[in-house]
Formats: structure tokens, sequence, C-alpha cells
């Protein structure tokens, strides 16, 4: 058979490339990753949808670049029938490795790339910041935020994490409505020109053609205030940022005032159980299908021993701002039962329905349906063995007495200045004045250690707890390396 050439379509390609393997991609909001928020565990005070009046600081800038219209998707279409079977055979085959790779060996931080995965680095635990560096051109897609890089040249990125409420002022100004579209990232590259497009991620679904891609912004928050550009193009799950700025940036919508808002987005539903010998109880939330968001919630709820039992999200777009009402087979009390499917920043606090099942011997069908129609938009089984296999499978508490009395040798010899660490103990009445001076008298650091360490593990647990929380905050480089060594 002959062979057929592959007619000449660099970047072309380069485009197709990664729109095709993010259709092929599982949703990111399923994978885990590492950030972190704020919770309260009882407030359940109803959440608003991230949608607001605002007038930009200045003014929009930058070209006004065209956004995908019906003859542009037409003529897209017609380009990728030119391209070969072998590519499209490539294309399968790369999306196919990729779902593989993230659903059996994914690892949190990693990019995945032309030539295999690239490592992340977290370089600031206390900003969430990334470093990553990408040794050749090629597309770049990091699967658990949705964020993908074309880069043309060997380029070391720094990626960190904002939130909006932070940087956006809800100023009450009525002849504009915005409406954020993901996550907010700041980026920075170098060199800068070594970056050809930024894939920023994106949760509205433009599959039912409610939403108008001329809506889309991204928003960049510098010294002189924000700064608005068009995108490139707009895919259903990224918006692309041609030959970019680096900055502060994420997705708006602005939206003409007047316009009746029914915005459809893509969202998860998440499902936490607290394990308890008499009454177990459930967390359910319903977000946007944002990977940043996901992870927080995972994150928090895993502080009070939460285990997420696997689910599916809704199948279909929900509404953004429209209300949805949650029940159960067994009629236990939700509280509440309303809820607001809205965006908040992974920083804030996330509103979600709670309800207790005793001992739970029988399996509960629960129920999300749309309030004002009372349309079934999602359900699922939970049985008595889902919990136990959730159980399972959930790494066990950290424990801080644990950690001491399994590191015991290496705090002895690495323990620096005890001053603050006693002060500590003695203030949280762990240590007496006169056991403090004990150890004070001791003439070596290391003899002291062993003191300290000796008497307070006589105390039993809670005292251990106390002073894991005082080395944690005076030493926490040595806590951070003892526990890599453990893992």
């Amino acid at each position: 058979m002959e062979k057929k050439e592959c007619p000449e379509k660099s970047s072309s390609s380069e485009k197709e490339l990664p729109r095709r393997v993010y259709r092929e991609l599982p949703r990111v909001s399923e994978i885990r990753y590492d950030i972190s928020h704020f919770f309260q565990e009882d407030d359940e005070t109803e959440a608003e949808p991230f949608l607001f009046h605002a007038v930009p600081e200045s003014q929009l800038c930058g070209w006004d670049i065209p956004s995908v219209s019906e003859e542009q998707e037409s003529s897209e279409g017609q380009d990728s029938g030119d391209i070969c079977s072998e590519e499209n055979q490539i294309v399968s085959s790369y999306a196919s490795k990729v779902c593989f790779e993230i659903e059996q060996d994914y690892k949190n931080r990693q990019f995945l790339g032309p030539e295999g995965n690239v490592d992340v680095e977290l370089i600031d635990k206390s900003t969430n910041t990334y470093s990553v560096r990408f040794p050749t051109a090629g597309w770049y897609l990091w699967p658990a935020t949705g964020l993908g890089f074309l880069v043309r040249d060997a380029v070391t990125l720094t990626i960190a994490f904002g939130s909006w409420s932070q940087h956006l002022a809800l100023d009450l100004q009525h002849h504009e409505q915005w409406l954020v579209g993901g996550p907010l990232f700041d980026v920075t590259a170098v060199p800068e020109e070594a970056v050809s497009e930024i894939h920023l991620p994106h949760f509205i679904s433009l599959q039912a053609g409610e939403v108008d891609v001329s809506w889309f912004l991204i928003a960049h928050f510098k010294d002189e205030g924000m700064v608005l550009e068009h995108p490139a193009r707009v895919e259903p799950f990224y918006a692309v940022l041609e030959k970019p700025s680096f900055s502060l940036m994420g997705i708006l919508l602005r939206i003409a005032s007047g316009t009746c808002l029914s915005i459809p987005i893509t969202s998860n539903t998440l499902i936490y159980y607290h394990p308890h010998p008499e009454d177990i109880k459930f967390h359910l939330y319903l977000v946007p299908s944002d990977a940043l968001l996901t992870k927080a919630i995972d994150d928090e709820e895993d502080r009070f021993h939460g285990v997420r039992l696997q689910t599916s999200p809704p199948m279909e777009p929900l509404n953004f701002g429209s209300s949805y009402i949650v029940s159960n087979s067994a009629n236990l009390k939700v509280m509440p039962k309303e809820l607001k499917l809205s965006y908040r920043s992974p920083g804030e606090i996330q509103h979600f329905s709670k309800f207790y099942a005793g001992q739970m011997k029988e399996p509960i069908q629960l129920e999300i349906t749309e309030k004002r129609h009372g349309t079934l938009v999602w359900d699922t089984e939970v049985k008595p063995v889902d919990l136990q296999l959730a159980a399972a499978s959930a790494p066990p508490p950290f424990s801080g007495a644990a950690f001491v009395k399994e590191n015991h040798r290496q705090l002895q010899v690495r323990m620096g200045d005890l001053k603050g660490v006693l002060d500590d103990l003695q203030d949280n009445e762990v240590l007496t004045e006169n056991e403090k001076e004990l150890v004070e008298q001791e003439k070596t650091r290391q003899s002291k250690n062993e003191a300290l360490l000796s008497m307070v593990e006589k105390k039993g647990d809670l005292a251990l707890d106390v002073l894991f929380r005082s080395i944690s905050e005076r030493d926490p480089y040595l806590v951070s390396y003892l526990r890599q060594q453990n893992l």
C-alpha cells in the first residue's frame, strides 16, 4: 500500500494536539494535588456565586483578537482533514498514554511533556509557589491543575496560585457584570520569549452553545491595576493566550448588563464521610470543576479525618448561581438542604450540606435536584461496604506524638536552642518551672535535648503533641527534613 505523505502544517498541528488530548483526558478535577486553604466545619451559610459588578481600574488593552466563530470552526474542521492518518494515530496514542499515566502512575507534581514527565518542585510552601524546567520545545500539561504551555525552547517557569477575592474589588458599579471562569495563576518565565502559548483552564461549558466566547477575557493583575486581554481562542476546557506577557492571570467573563444569566458550567460533586461508632457523618459539596478547588477541599477534609468516596460528577452542565436541593432515601435530616452552585477561591470557606446516618447498616440513595424545575441532575448510592473500602484505603491520620517517638534519636541529636520550646511547654502547662530548670541545668545541648524528650514522653501523647507543635513552629525545617526521611 502506498504511504500517504503528511502535509507540512506544523503550526496547525501544534494547536490541534493539545486541543484533542484535552478532550480525551479525564476530568482534571478528579486528580489530587497540593494547595491549602482555610476551613470552618460548622459554617453552613448560603454561598453566593462569584458574580459581581465591577469597573476595572484600567481600560481594556492589547489587540482586540477575534473570538472563535462558526466560520473559524468550519475552516479548522477542513484543515484537520488535511492531516494524514498517521498523525491522527499519533495523537490518539499520545492521548491514551496521557490518560493511562494519570490513572495508573500519576504524580501530583508533574507536567506531561513530549519526552515524558517533568517534575515540578515546590520552592515555597507558604505561598504555594512551584518551579519547573521544560528541557525542550513542545507542549506541556499539568493535569493536576489543567494548566498548559506551548514552548519553542527550553524554559524555566515559576507558578503560584492566587485568590480572586484578594485581588478583585467587588465595586458595585452596574454597567458591566463579571463572572470568574477559572483559577488564578501567577506565572513567570525565563526566558519569556521561549513561551509561545499559555493554556488557562476554565470550567465554563461551551457544548450547549449558550455562552458567547467573546465574553471571555484574560485578566492580568499588575502594579497599575487590572489589565484585560482577549484570548487568541477559546476551547472547551481552556483559553489560549499567545505571545503572553507574564503576571497574575486568570479567566473572566464579561457579560452585558441586563443579560439574562444562565451560564452552564462543568461541576463536581464531592462526598466525604467521617467515621464514628455511633453516628456516621457525611459532607456533600457541589462545586465548579476546578482541580485546585477540589484538592483544597480534599486537604481540609483530611485534616478533620474525612474520607472522600469515589463518585461520578453530574453528567450534564449545571447553571452557575442556581440553587439545588440535596435529598436522600432514608429521610435523614440534611443541613442545609439547599446548595447554590457558586465559586469560592481555594483560600476561602467552602460550603457544604451535612447529614448523619447513625451506624448505617443499609444503602442510602442520594439525589440532587434543580430547585426551580425539580429536575434530577445527579444521584448515587452509598453502601456500607463503600465506607469500609474507603476507610481501608485512607492513610492513617498524622500523629505528632508518634512522630516524636519515632524520631527520638534524631531530635536528640539535631534540636537546637530549646529556650522557645521550653517556654511553650511551660505556657501550656506541660512542664513546671522546676522541670524547665532541670532541663536547662544539663551541661551539653544533646543532654538537654535528651532530658526534655524523656521528661515529656513520660507525660503521655497529649504532652508529646504539644512538644511537636512547638518544634514545628520553632524549627519547621528540621520537622520537614525528618518527615521527608520517613516517607
